[in-house]
């Protein structure tokens, strides 16, 4: 979660800690003409939104539902560790109702066009699994860099046509395929149209996002070893971490391998 530093009931100002990086949306689009997001970190990006998620959703004693993720809500700090923001329409689920069911009925829905829980949308019940819509909206955006509209059928098409390369976000050469394969159906199990299809997030989602994460993690690995010349790169990186860094540093450096470790 992005950290609350503070707040001014004056002015009905909540301030938080500043993230460098700015919003997973702006840099998918790349806005301000920043460099593409390698897969390794959009990789360790899913895992991270979804571990935040689960931690919402786990709090005790009333699970809390987020009911707006999106990619403009995922912050990036300035290692472009993500963090999610943006709790201002997340929900309480009465304990009393918490234990009994999985859902809860609201008057009125609340979230962003595109990443509502179809269900909810249209009943008004709410329950963990409406984030997971959103949740799989954000993974397909996430291998694409695509509008949100109508992307859940595009890329399941895709899938069924063999030709989901094709549907890969094109400003990156290197996207290993078989985990994109994977990674693109996990997103389109999430935005299935009924919630009792879409997957649990702790018992499937999680540790499919965790074997990613670890493959890209054990790339980068590789490819810092296999090139010497990142070494004394990234030791004078280490070194200005307590000085100001450039807003939008090259994700495709040895800078990130260098700054994934630390988080502040």
């Amino acid at each position: 979660m992005v950290l609350l530093l503070g707040a001014c009931p004056e002015y009905g100002c909540l301030v938080y800690e500043y993230m460098a990086n700015g919003s997973l949306e702006d840099r998918l689009f790349r806005q301000g003409n920043t460099p593409p997001l390698p897969w390794q970190l959009r990789f360790k990006i899913a895992a991270e939104i979804g571990t935040g998620l689960l931690f919402l959703h786990q709090t005790k004693p009333e699970p809390l539902v987020h009911r707006d993720l999106k990619p403009a809500n995922i912050l990036l700090d300035r290692n472009f560790v993500s963090k999610i923001s943006d709790v201002g329409l997340a929900r309480l689920v009465p304990p009393s109702v918490a234990d009994s069911v999985t859902q809860y009925h609201m008057t009125s829905a609340a979230g962003t066009f595109c990443y509502i829980d179809p269900e909810y949308q249209q009943t008004g019940m709410l329950g963990v699994k409406s984030d997971i819509y959103s949740l799989g909206i954000i993974f397909l955006q996430i291998l694409t860099a695509k509008s949100p509209m109508g992307l859940t059928h595009h890329v399941a098409r895709a899938i069924e046509k063999g030709t989901l390369s094709e549907m890969l976000d094109p400003s990156l050469s290197d996207w290993p395929q078989e985990e994109a394969l994977t990674f693109a159906k996990l997103g389109v199990q999430c935005a299935e149209l009924r919630r009792r299809d879409r997957p649990d997030l702790g018992k499937v989602v999680l540790p499919e996002l965790d074997r990613l994460r670890n493959l890209a993690e054990d790339t980068d690995l590789i490819s810092a070893l296999g090139n010497p010349t990142n070494m004394p790169r990234d030791r004078h990186v280490s070194a200005v971490l307590e000085g100001d860094c450039p807003p939008f540093p090259n994700p495709v450096s040895g800078e990130i391998r260098a700054n994934n470790s630390v988080t502040f």
